[in-house]
């Protein structure tokens, strides 16, 4: 069903796609950047459209974690959770370029919301984690091209 829907919509379904797949929604784009650079499609459009998509969802976990961590410290006070210590500690340790990694499952969303949380500077932020979805997005496109022979 996604396929179909993907096929109908072509570059805005790949946005939305690709926005939701970095949301703590269980999706990924991959397959769906393949199977439009296979149907057809500029690849340069499709790497655009999902590392844009994949970027700003990232600015929204972002969001959350900023403005929600002084609620949440509010409203439920003791200890964070596992992922939320984890992703602060390496947040901690290794500073902004730890981003780069947010296309990571089960680890990458919570890097961004902790990012939010200790207020890394908004440029750093956007820079890191676009460098690391646009290297992921060029290797899907570039492994998908050479398998199809193109």
């Amino acid at each position: 069903m996604t396929t179909s829907l993907l096929l109908i919509y072509g570059l805005p379904g790949l946005f939305v796609l690709s926005f939701l797949a970095a949301t703590i929604l269980p999706l990924g784009s991959e397959a769906g950047v393949v199977l439009l650079c296979l149907e057809g499609l500029d690849p340069l459009h499709v790497f655009w459209v999902a590392s844009v998509g994949n970027t700003l969802a990232a600015g929204v976990n972002y969001l959350v974690g900023r403005w929600g961590a002084r609620l949440w410290r509010q409203r439920c006070p003791g200890p964070p959770s596992t992922a939320r210590r984890r992703a602060h500690r390496r947040i901690r340790r290794w500073g902004a370029p730890v981003l780069f990694f947010a296309w990571l499952p089960v680890i990458g969303d919570p890097l961004t919301v902790a990012a939010g949380g200790l207020q890394i500077p908004l440029g750093r932020f956007f820079a890191w984690v676009a460098l690391g979805k646009m290297a992921r997005y060029a290797l899907v496109i570039q492994s998908a091209l050479i398998a199809s022979g193109g």
